[in-house]
This record gives C-alpha cells, sequence and structure tokens, in this order.
C-alpha cells in the first residue's frame, strides 16, 4: 500500500521588527490560497492536516484546510517547531495509513524529508519555498519525492 504525505512549510510572515506573533503577510496569504487550490483542483484532499503551534503554520494550515476540506480536520502537532529534532515526527508519520499534510518550519521540514527519503536528516535533498507542498510517498521500498509545488508553479496551474 502506498501513502503520501504532503509537507508544507507555511507562508510568508511578517518579520519579528514587524510583529513579534509573526503572523503570514498579505503575499503569504495569497501564495498559500494559491497552492490550496491547484492542489485541490488536482484531487489532493488529505485525511488530515497538522501543523506547529506557531501563529504562522496555524494560519497556513487554516488555509490549505478551507481548500482541500480534510475528514479528520486540523490539529496542533508538537515536534515540528524549527529546531524539533525530526526523528519523532518521522515516527508518528510512520505509523500514518492515510494522507497527511504537514505544516511546519525550516530547518525542521528540511531535516525531516532528508530523513525519510535518504535516511540522514543532514543530507539535503530539496530546498523549499514558503507556501510550497512537498509529496513523499511511502511503498515497499521506503520513501520516495513524487512531487513539490510552488507557489509560483500554483499559480500557472490556477491561471
Amino acid at each position: 500500500m502506498t501513502v503520501e504525505i504532503y509537507l508544507a512549510q507555511h507562508g510568508e510572515a511578517k518579520s519579528e521588527q514587524d510583529d513579534s506573533r509573526r503572523p503570514l503577510t498579505d503575499r503569504g496569504r495569497k501564495e498559500v490560497a494559491a497552492v490550496a487550490i491547484a492542489l485541490h483542483r488536482h484531487g489532493l484532499r488529505p485525511s488530515a492536516i497538522w501543523h506547529s503551534g506557531k501563529l504562522r503554520a496555524k494560519q497556513t494550515a487554516a488555509a490549505f484546510a478551507e481548500a482541500l476540506e480534510p475528514d479528520d480536520g486540523v490539529r496542533e502537532k508538537s515536534g515540528l517547531d524549527p529546531r524539533d529534532d525530526p526523528q519523532g515526527m518521522a515516527e508518528a508519520i510512520a505509523g500514518l495509513e492515510a494522507p497527511t499534510l504537514v505544516v511546519g518550519h525550516l530547518p525542521h521540514l528540511s531535516r525531516l524529508a532528508s530523513l525519510l527519503v535518504a535516511g540522514d536528516s543532514h543530507t539535503d535533498i530539496i530546498r523549499f519555498r514558503q507556501g510550497g507542498v512537498l509529496c513523499l510517498a511511502r511503498a515497499d521500498e521506503g520513501w520516495r519525492i513524487a512531487w513539490y509545488v510552488t507557489p509560483q508553479l500554483a499559480e500557472g496551474l490556477t491561471a
């Protein structure tokens, strides 16, 4: 059985100097919405959306949920903060049997993707873009990259 997970970096956020809570910027909201709409139009429907406790990740997860309507809803999960060890999240993902969208931060997401695909969290396998979504598919031989959508690509897919 193949299972897919989707790793999404939060959208562009305000600087800490502008707002210490670091909410999404207008551009960040628009880019995440474009990616979410493109994924919806192409039939993506995760069963759940997980996000870190940071406001920018929560807002990004909410934008994805609005377009993708996950049956199991949106949940805050520990282990998704920027400096968290990716091993704990890799273990949580290993037990998944349904597609799940995980919204987080760098460098954690990059390290998590590298750990799942290459078995080493320090091997740099992908350069995430704010608002972008990486799909990893798990089959018998392990996790492999299936596709990656950036906000720029999504704009072309929804035009």
